[in-house]
């Protein structure tokens, strides 16, 4: 059986996350290929299956990736599902969670070529620190901090001169706890819970990826955390056709120290196998059980 774990052409050589599960696969006697998604003379029709993994570069070709998507999925199956990949790779998606119920980071959406006064809108919302990112982003890309202040709203309102006529743009206060209590992950392994992780800045800063020094540590989560984040997978109902073969839900902790989702992850997430290594072999048993099914 040969496996597709598509990547992309910039992945940096301190990425090893996956290496457990490629453990897993060459244990069960699964072989794999990295290809690059993009790559034009790959035959994924020569896949028994296609796990998207480190597509890292998307956000900046959106649409030619859920394109590309659209044609794998038919030619092998892909994980997770084409009607997924369209709908989590624009945070939209955390619009729809919120009608539902699901608690979310307050949002201001701002379209694309919207004229927005930064200024009024903290002001209306009581808002004295705020956050800017796009609303197809990774990686803290294009992401801004910035206080209620006059050279605050000033970066802010320039940020947004750059960006909003070609991106849509997400404001939201800043969630201050990220500096401390750093960000939640909760990894799902075929609708089911296997571990949790605590992403914590370094000092001063707010970005929680690696990329940037942040560490990353196992955690236990509290009843209620466990209860959000089964509550956010739940949320996602008939988008799916059936249990998501892996998903990471990401919160954040509001000023009265309630968890708030601020990332739904179920295309191409750090799934954290360093943490815990027998998740990598629960998903490449997952995997290979839907195979063997369909």
């Amino acid at each position: 059986m040969l496996i597709a774990l598509p990547t992309c052409a910039n992945l940096p050589d301190w990425e090893v996350d996956d290496a457990p599960l490629h453990s897993a696969f060459a244990d069960r006697g699964i072989d794999i290929r990295r290809p690059v998604w993009d790559d034009p003379d790959v035959d994924w029709s020569g896949f028994r299956a296609c796990l998207i993994r480190t597509t890292w570069d998307y956000q900046e070709k959106r649409d030619a990736f859920v394109v590309w998507a659209k044609r794998v999925a038919r030619k092998t199956p892909l994980f997770n599902p084409y009607e997924i990949i369209r709908w989590n790779t624009h945070k939209s998606y955390l619009r729809d969670l919120e009608r539902v119920g699901v608690p979310v980071t307050p949002t201001v959406w701002l379209g694309v070529g919207e004229q927005v006064d930064v200024g009024q809108v903290l002001r209306d919302r009581g808002w004295d620190r705020a956050f800017l990112k796009p609303a197809v982003g990774a990686t803290s890309r294009e992401t801004l901090r910035f206080d209620a202040t006059s050279s605050g709203l000033a970066s802010a309102e320039a940020h947004l001169h750059r960006m909003l006529p070609h991106e849509a743009m997400l404001l939201q206060p800043y969630l201050s706890a990220v500096e401390t209590r750093g960000e939640l992950s909760v990894v799902f392994i075929d609708g089911t819970f296997s571990h949790a992780v605590r992403k914590i800045p370094v000092p001063g800063d707010y970005r929680v990826q690696n990329d940037f020094g942040a560490s990353d540590e196992p955690v236990t989560l509290t009843d209620d955390e466990l209860a959000l984040a089964y509550r956010c997978i739940a949320a996602i109902g008939a988008r799916s056709s059936g249990r998501l073969l892996y998903a990471r839900t990401d919160f954040l902790f509001d000023d009265e120290g309630a968890p708030r989702l601020s990332e739904l992850e179920l295309v191409e997430p750090s799934l954290y196998f360093r943490h815990a290594p027998l998740a990598a072999k629960r998903l490449a048993d997952a995997l290979c059980r839907r195979l063997a099914d369909s």
